[in-house]
């Protein structure tokens, strides 16, 4: 019972982390405008991975999806590739746990074929939580980078006015999924050792060796051929006469 829900839980949690994973990944507010020093303003820009928007004061938003590729950072390419490998691999998980679930018949699966797609799952899983969280973390130093070098360029030239831009909503909803994927993966793989059956039977008989001491009987003994078959006689001598029986 213990080992069911185990397996069940780790796959809730995993099917949690990979919606938000693909929630991150699909925001736009990965970095947003820093407006600590200015909080009134008319125009408030954020961007994500896909597209960058600017939102006015009336409520009206305006998002630009990027035209190039070749053009954008290498870190930037990066945290793209990491989070849709994630994805890629969390949904491939996902979809194994479902057939490795012991509450569900698969036909005649045994038990051990289940263990191994559980184990294959969690281990999935923990790898698309770390695709996900590196992706974040490395997203969330480009954002740290550029605020250190703003703030230092906007020191230099007198204060003149520069856009911040920090950490937006999207960087902790990856995080979050991240470490979801990993605790549903570790959970995956725990359950594995309880749907091990503990011993394998077979159905053999023993062997046992022969002793010292054991005797065989020859069965290779010669029978007596009917064309040569003697006949006592009344005397009870053996006759020398034969009976040929067709």
């Amino acid at each position: 019972m213990a080992v069911t829900i185990c397996q069940v839980m780790g796959f809730v949690l995993g099917t949690l982390g990979m919606a938000a994973a693909i929630a991150a990944t699909a925001m736009d507010q990965w970095s947003t405008e820093d407006l600590f020093d200015n909080p009134v303003t008319s125009v408030y820009s954020y961007w994500g991975l896909w597209r960058s928007c600017v939102r006015q004061s009336s409520g009206f938003t305006e998002c630009r999806p990027y035209f190039t590729i070749l053009g954008l950072p290498g870190l930037f390419q990066a945290v793209r590739a990491l989070m849709i490998v994630g994805i890629v691999i969390g949904a491939i998980a996902v979809l194994i746990a479902i057939f490795a679930l012991k509450c569900i018949k698969m036909g005649s699966m045994e038990d051990n074929m289940k263990a191994n797609m559980t184990l294959t799952s969690g281990i999935m899983l923990i790898l698309a939580g770390i695709c996900v969280v590196a992706g974040a973390s490395i997203f969330a130093n480009f954002v740290v980078s550029s605020f250190m070098m703003t703030t230092f360029s906007t020191t230099e030239f007198g204060g003149m006015e520069i856009n911040l831009y920090t950490f937006g909503a999207a960087l902790f909803v990856g995080w979050v999924g991240g470490g979801v994927l990993a605790v549903g993966g570790i959970m995956m793989c725990v359950a594995c050792k309880g749907l091990q059956p503990e011993k394998t039977r077979f159905n053999t008989v023993p062997y046992k060796a022969p002793s010292h001491y054991t005797m065989y009987k020859s069965e290779d003994r010669q029978r007596p051929v009917a064309s040569d078959y003697k006949v006592r006689s009344e005397d009870g001598r053996r006759s020398n006469q034969r009976f040929d029986y067709v």
